[in-house]
C-alpha cells in the first residue's frame, strides 16, 4: 500500500459534553477513542469529524479525502442537514467505505442507503452482550476469538428492519434472552458499508481491545483504494461505438428527456 487508509471518525459529540459521567469515559469524545485506537497501528491515519462544526466537519475536500468513514449519532439525527447526508452517499456511491456504528442504524445517512427505517427493539439495562462470530474467515473477524463479551451494553433486539445483508459477520446474545445481528456487511454503488452494533455511550465499549481489533479490521477491508466517480455518471453510448455493429431505427427520446432534464 502507497499511503496510509485515510479515515474520517464523525460523532455528534454531544452526550459527552452534556453528562458528566459520560464525558469522564470518554473525555476526548467517543470519536477521540476510535481514532486513538485507529492511529496506534500502522496503516491507518484517522481524523475527526463532529456534527457541530461548519457544514458538520465534511466539507467537500474532507470527505475527497477519506477513504473510509466511521459514523455514529444517537440524539440530533435529525439535526444533520440533507445537503451534508447527500454528500456522504454520493461519496460511499463512489467507493467510499462507511463504517456505521450501534445508534447511527437511525441515521439519516444509513436509512437512506439501506432504503429502510432500521428499526429495531432496545432496552438499556447495563446487561452483558456475547458477540459470537459466525462468520470466522471473514476479514473483519480476523484476529478474534470464537466469541467475546462486553460487561455492559445496551440491549438491541431482533427483529431489525434492514435489507438482507450480503455477509452476516457476528451475532449477538444478551443477557435478557434477545438476539441480534450486529456485524452485517452492504455494499452501494461502489461503496463497501460495514455496520457494527456495539457501542453505547454510557459504557466503555470503544475502549475494549476486541472492538477495536473489529474497527481496525472493518477500516481494511471497506477500503477500496482507488476512486470511481464514472459511477455517478449516466453516458450514452452512440450508434457507431456500439460493440457490434447496428442500424438505427425507431423513434426515441431527446438526450434531455433520458437525462430527466425539464424542457422550457
Amino acid at each position: 500500500m502507497s499511503q496510509d487508509i485515510r479515515v474520517t471518525v464523525w460523532n455528534e459529540f454531544r452526550h459527552e459534553r452534556n453528562d458528566e459521567e459520560i464525558g469522564k469515559t470518554y473525555p476526548d469524545g467517543i470519536h477521540g477513542a476510535i481514532a486513538e485506537g485507529l492511529n496506534a497501528i500502522d496503516g491507518i491515519t484517522a481524523r475527526t469529524a463532529t456534527l457541530d462544526e461548519p457544514e458538520h466537519g465534511l466539507t467537500e475536500e474532507v470527505l475527497a479525502n477519506t477513504d473510509v468513514l466511521t459514523w455514529w449519532g444517537h440524539m440530533a439525527h435529525r439535526e444533520v442537514d440533507e445537503a451534508i447526508v447527500d454528500r456522504v452517499q454520493k461519496r460511499v456511491w463512489e467507493g467510499m467505505g462507511l463504517i456505521v456504528l450501534h445508534s447511527g442504524h437511525h441515521s439519516k445517512v444509513f436509512k437512506g442507503l439501506m432504503g429502510s427505517p432500521a428499526n429495531l427493539h432496545w432496552r438499556e439495562a447495563g446487561e452483558r452482550e456475547r458477540l459470537w462470530v459466525v462468520n470466522p474467515g471473514h476479514p473483519i473477524a480476523k484476529g478474534l476469538p470464537a466469541y467475546f463479551e462486553l460487561e455492559y451494553e445496551e440491549m438491541y433486539g431482533e427483529p431489525f428492519t434492514v435489507p438482507e445483508p450480503l455477509e452476516t459477520v457476528f451475532v449477538s446474545w444478551f443477557q435478557g434472552g434477545e438476539v441480534f445481528r450486529s456485524g452485517l456487511t452492504y455494499r452501494r454503488g461502489a461503496g463497501n458499508i460495514f455496520y457494527f452494533r456495539p457501542g453505547h455511550e454510557t459504557y466503555p465499549t470503544y475502549h475494549d481491545a476486541n472492538v477495536g481489533q473489529v474497527l481496525r479490521n472493518a477500516v481494511n477491508w471497506a477500503y477500496q483504494g482507488d476512486r470511481h466517480a464514472h459511477l455517478m455518471k449516466a453516458p450514452n453510448t452512440p450508434v457507431a461505438e456500439a460493440i457490434e455493429a447496428i442500424e438505427e431505427r425507431g423513434a426515441k427520446l431527446s438526450a434531455a428527456d433520458h437525462a430527466g432534464e425539464v424542457k422550457s
